[in-house]
């Protein structure tokens, strides 16, 4: 597998957005490796976007990282849930693109442990499913996605991938029906 050069991030949002799908992302942590091919992403355009957490250049702790270099880890909390986006963009203007399903691929029994008493569907199958069985969590804000322990690799070119709204932003205005959200056809670890 071919690591995801610096250079592969500084694509339009939107064009990123698409070329991770079929990308594996990958967390090493003491307990191992775990993997899964992204199948699911939304993207999120900064200032002029009212989903962003961005919107208006809106610059703070939590945001920060936006504003720097393409292919870094934005990582959150929303109602408990860490979430898992990575930074893209040019320096400055702070865009990110949300991972929000991804099908396992390396670390399954690690998957199954942390994900207990679900069905392997359900693993990763959501934003904040995918950081729990992965094992991404909040420490890895910032992290440059070229190396241990957070990276992603070259994975496989989808042969079909489609496109519609984000979910689960009604109250952000007209910005609850732009078509950014892009999915693998026919996966089943797509969210819904």
């Amino acid at each position: 597998m071919t690591l995801l050069s610096r250079e592969f991030y500084q694509k339009p949002t939107l064009d990123l957005a698409k070329a991770l799908l079929g990308c594996e992302l990958v967390k090493e942590t003491e307990e191992g490796l775990a993997s899964g091919y992204i199948v699911e992403t939304e993207a999120y355009l900064g200032a002029g976007d009212r989903a962003a957490h961005s919107f208006n250049n809106k610059r703070t702790k939590r945001t920060e990282v936006m504003f720097g270099p393409a292919g870094n880890a934005y990582t959150y909390v929303m109602h408990t849930h860490c979430l898992f986006n990575v930074v893209s963009a040019q320096i400055g203007t702070p865009e990110a693109i949300l991972i929000r399903a991804v099908e396992p691929v390396r670390g399954l029994h690690l998957m199954e442990k942390r994900r207990a008493g679900r069905k392997q569907k359900d693993w990763t199958n959501g934003p904040g499913k995918l950081t729990k069985a992965l094992g991404i969590n909040k420490s890895d804000y910032g992290h440059a996605l070229l190396r241990e322990p957070l990276y992603i690799h070259h994975g496989y070119t989808p042969k079909q991938t489609s496109e519609g709204k984000r979910i689960g932003i009604d109250n952000s205005g007209e910005a609850r029906d732009y078509p950014y959200r892009f999915w693998v056809t026919g996966n089943k670890y797509v969210s819904r």
